[in-house]
C-alpha cells in the first residue's frame, strides 16, 4: 500500500535531500490537516518521522507526536525519530503508535535491540535501513544521520534480526531519498526475492505515479511517500488507484 510520510522540525512539516538538514525545505501546513486529508483519500498507514528528535534524542518533539496519534486514531501510525531506548519504544506505543521504527540504534546496538524484538514482537517494530551502493554494489548501512558508514551491509544486518522473527523493514537507498528521480526497483527487487517473508517498505525517489507503478511487482508491501504529496505531484487518492492497477 501507499503509505504518506511527515517528517518535522521544531513542529513544522519539512523534507530533507538526502537526509541534509543544510537542505531542509519548510511547508507551510498544518500536520494534522494535511494527515486528515490523506486518510480522507484512503490511506491506511501513516509514517511520522520526528526530525529534531533524530538529531537530539533530548529534544523530541513527543507532544506534538501524541497530539497527531490521538487525533487520527484509530489509524495505523509507525513513529520514528530519537529512539535510543525501551523506554521510547514504551512511551510511543502508550500514546497511540502501531509501530515502532528503529535506525542506527540497531546497528550500534544490536543486543539492546534485539531485547525490544523479544519483549515488544516483531509486529511492532520497523528496522529501518538506509544504505548507500559503492561502485561495487555493496549496500553499505549509514547511521547517526546518514553521516557515517557502520561498517556493515544491508544483508549483515537483516541476517542478524531475521531470527527474531523480523517482520518489517523500511529500507531507503539514500541516493534517492528526497530527489523525486525515482525508486532503486532492482534493491527492491533482490530483497524481496532474497527474504519473501519480510515486509519491505520501499523508500526514497517517488515523484510520479509512474515511479509508484515501476515498484508493483518488485515484492514491496509498501512505498512511502512525501515529497510528492507534499508538492502535489499527484493526490494520495491517485496514488492509491496507481497502486491497485498497475
Amino acid at each position: 500500500m501507499i503509505i504518506p510520510a511527515l517528517d518535522f522540525i521544531d513542529g513544522a512539516v519539512v523534507r530533507l535531500h538526502q537526509g541534509d538538514y543544510q537542505t531542509r525545505r519548510n511547508y507551510n501546513l498544518d500536520p494534522l490537516l494535511c494527515l486528515q486529508e490523506y486518510l480522507r483519500e484512503g490511506a491506511e498507514v501513516i509514517h511520522l518521522v520526528d526530525l529534531t528528535g533524530a538529531r537530539d534524542p533530548q529534544a523530541r518533539q513527543q507532544s506534538l507526536v501524541t497530539r497527531l496519534l490521538t487525533s487520527i486514531s484509530p489509524a495505523i501510525v509507525q513513529v520514528g525519530g530519537g529512539i535510543r531506548s525501551e523506554v521510547d519504544v514504551k512511551i510511543l506505543l502508550e500514546a497511540g503508535a502501531t509501530r515502532v521504527v528503529i535506525g542506527s540504534i540497531a546497528v550500534q546496538q544490536p543486543q539492546e535491540v534485539t531485547r525490544w524484538f523479544e519483549h515488544f514482537g516483531p509486529d511492532l517494530l520497523v528496522l529501518a535501513l538506509d544504505i548507500r551502493i559503492d561502485d561495487n554494489g555493496n549496500r553499505r548501512v549509514a547511521i547517526s544521520g546518514w553521516q557515517e558508514d557502520s561498517g556493515l551491509s544491508l544483508e549483515q544486518v537483516i541476517a542478524q534480526y531475521y531470527p527474531l522473527g523480523l517482520k518489517h523493514v523500511l529500507c531507503t537507498d539514500i541516493s534517492r531519498d528526497g530527489t523525486l528521480t525515482g525508486s532503486n526497483v532492482s534493491l527492491y527487487h533482490s530483497l524481496c526475492d532474497t527474504w519473501p517473508n519480510i515486509a519491505f517498505q520501499a523508500s526514497g525517489g517517488i515523484g510520479s505515479l509512474e515511479h509508484i507503478a515501476r515498484l508493483r511487482h518488485s515484492g514491496v508491501e509498501n512505498i512511502i511517500v512525501g515529497r510528492a504529496l507534499l508538492e502535489n505531484k499527484f493526490t494520495m487518492a491517485e496514488a492509491i488507484i496507481c497502486w491497485q492497477n498497475a
